[in-house]
């Protein structure tokens, strides 16, 4: 391990700011790249109008309780089945840190994206339910694209590459994380969707970054000791 990345390590990522891998204006331009909110009336827009107030009869049901419990950003928790452990990022501050450091650009990204657009939320002038409380912070962030959505696949995303036996566990976690918000009703199916397209974008202009190859390295070691650990920590 390098001499900088023992400095970045031995801070809790929780205890400085955090700044990305990719400096002002070497991001993913996510203006460009996704599509945009469906035009009002188009076939789209009314696609996902129908697919918001036909999801409400899940209201109640299992899957309804899942996306509810999707809400949280706590990927670890909400991914622990799919990664075969829940990760305890005291003893994973490489990972911890390449995360922190990629969600710094994943989140300005997807600021600048929701700004250009500012698209109301599916429930915006209706009184249907939604999965969690109408707080007026989730009223002002636009629908497109579903940050939320970003989050959980550039997860799995990174996570599959880092943990390839796991891939295939953790990739559908990641499609169902995002396929939360819609049921929820906190976004539209296409905001979803884009969620999907802009995690893909900005985790493979990440890769052109040398920082971050050699963070993912780094990661992936740290990861297999960890997870030889947990084994051998198994009762036999």
């Amino acid at each position: 391990m390098s001499a900088a990345m023992l400095v970045s390590v031995a801070v809790p990522v929780q205890a400085r700011e955090v700044t990305g891998y990719l400096a002002a204006g070497e991001g993913v331009n996510l203006t460009t790249v996704l599509p945009g909110p469906p035009t009002p009336g188009s076939p789209r827009a009314l696609a996902d109008a129908k697919a918001f107030r036909d999801s409400r009869a899940l209201r109640g049901m299992a899957r309804w309780q899942q996306a509810a419990a999707d809400v949280s950003s706590d990927l670890g928790a909400r991914f622990a089945d799919a990664l075969g452990f829940q990760p305890d990022w005291t003893k994973l501050p490489v990972t911890q840190a390449l995360l922190a450091r990629f969600g710094a650009d994943r989140s300005a990204a997807i600021r600048v994206a929701k700004t250009r657009w500012q698209s109301p939320r599916p429930f915006i002038g209706t009184d249907l339910p939604i999965c969690e409380p109408r707080t007026a912070s989730l009223i002002a962030n636009g629908d497109y694209p579903s940050g939320h959505t970003a989050h959980g696949w550039s997860f799995a995303l990174l996570m599959a590459e880092l943990m390839p036996d796991r891939a295939t566990a953790i990739l559908a976690r990641g499609r169902d994380y995002g396929d939360s918000r819609w049921i929820c009703g906190s976004h539209s199916q296409s905001a979803v969707e884009g969620g999907y397209l802009a995690a893909s974008a900005l985790v493979a202009r990440e890769h052109g970054n040398a920082d971050f190859r050699r963070d993912m390295a780094a990661a992936a070691e740290e990861l297999a000791l960890y997870r030889r650990g947990l084994t051998a920590a198994k009762p036999r």
